[in-house]
């Protein structure tokens, strides 16, 4: 029968310094390099049988950065929910507070808080976070880890995934956090949140940082799941218009559409535009002959030109796809599938044929 995993109960279902363990003689340095632990930065380490995501990688960064740093940017919105927004090689964004400095390390993203930053809402209030979804903790293991998440299919706080399903926001974890005191230099083990700027902050964060393709589907989706609204958006981005990148966010965010119900969908939406066409509706409701309502990806109502991306459309499943297919043309549409390979390899292709389209059907360039 193979030995036990040697885990010491402070640090089970942890992350921690590993010279912290050694000096508390928790560990030899040996035992750091076995299989029970995983090495995610310098001196950093984590019990291997925690989920390999996102959030994990942002509790690493938080212990090689000083108290009142907060995660923003993507990584705020992926701990807020939105699943697409980080992955777990993605840099780590965080804000320092105005009088802290902090050195250059991979992976993780520096930025500076204004000196007045209750001026244009980049930190969370005291009270807590507003709106924010609900607390569901994410899996971390066995039975003695914490507990398994709870589902969250069209639970309010549950964010789009890959293929557009709901995915429970990643909001409280068994952390080891910078700034808190307990036996490892972060909290106690237990339910606690990593700190992260509102969601209205972290939009606008997303819009300066990010590339304005992936940047509007973060928004899309935080608008779409609630956690933020058109008027905060308005609010932040008039708070900080002048400065750097303000202009940006405000394009990125005049883009946003809460009726995207993908990332693929919102980042074709936004190529589109920034290639030369009007502007697309997301899920435009269209009623067939039949009475039937369908809801093609995009669409251009006024010229009743539709995109589905992968030839799908928002409806009934035991609808056969061909019944939508002409539901759609009898009601005088044309409409254009557009597979991932066309979106990825042909896509000045693409362009041209919606083009095409809409200047048949009487757009004027």
């Amino acid at each position: 029968m193979p030995p036990q995993p040697l885990r010491p109960p402070e640090l089970a279902w942890q992350v921690f310094r590993g010279s912290d363990a050694v000096r508390r003689e928790l560990l030899t340095r040996h035992q750091l390099r076995g299989a029970s632990w995983l090495r995610l930065r310098q001196d950093v380490y984590a019990d291997a049988r925690l989920d390999h995501d996102h959030a994990l990688a942002c509790r690493a960064a938080l212990l090689r950065l000083p108290p009142g740093t907060l995660l923003a940017g993507p990584s705020a919105a992926y701990l807020h929910g939105i699943a697409h927004a980080a992955g777990p090689r993605d840099d780590v964004h965080v804000l320092l507070p105005a009088t802290a400095r902090a050195d250059a390390q991979p992976g993780i993203r520096v930025h500076q808080a204004p000196s007045a930053p209750e001026r244009v809402g980049l930190l969370v209030a005291s009270g807590g976070l507003a709106r924010s979804a609900p607390t569901i903790p994410t899996r971390h293991g066995p039975a003695g880890g914490p507990a398994e998440p709870t589902p969250a299919g069209g639970a309010p706080g549950a964010s789009p995934g890959p293929d557009g399903r709901a995915v429970a926001p990643k909001e409280t974890v068994r952390a080891t956090v910078a700034g808190a005191v307990g036996p490892m230099g972060g909290v106690p083990s237990g339910p606690v949140r990593l700190p992260r700027t509102e969601p209205a902050a972290c939009a606008w964060e997303t819009a300066v940082w990010s590339d304005p393709v992936r940047a509007v589907g973060i928004v899309d989706a935080l608008l779409r799941i609630g956690l933020v609204r058109r008027a905060e958006l308005t609010d932040v981005a008039a708070r900080n218009a002048g400065r750097p990148g303000g202009r940006r966010a405000r394009w990125v965010f005049g883009l946003a559409d809460p009726g995207a119900r993908s990332p693929a969908e919102s980042h074709l939406r936004v190529r589109l535009v920034l290639a030369g066409l009007p502007r697309p509706v997301a899920h435009h409701p269209v009623r067939g002959p039949s009475g039937l309502v369908l809801h093609p990806d995009l669409a251009w109502p006024e010229f009743r030109v539709a995109v589905a991306h992968d030839g799908r459309w928002r409806l009934d499943p035991d609808q056969p796809h061909r019944d939508r297919l002409q539901q759609l043309v009898a009601a005088g549409w044309l409409v254009l599938p557009v597979t991932d390979r066309r979106l990825h390899r042909n896509f000045p292709v693409l362009v041209r044929e919606i083009r095409a389209a809409l200047v048949a059907r009487g757009w004027r360039p």
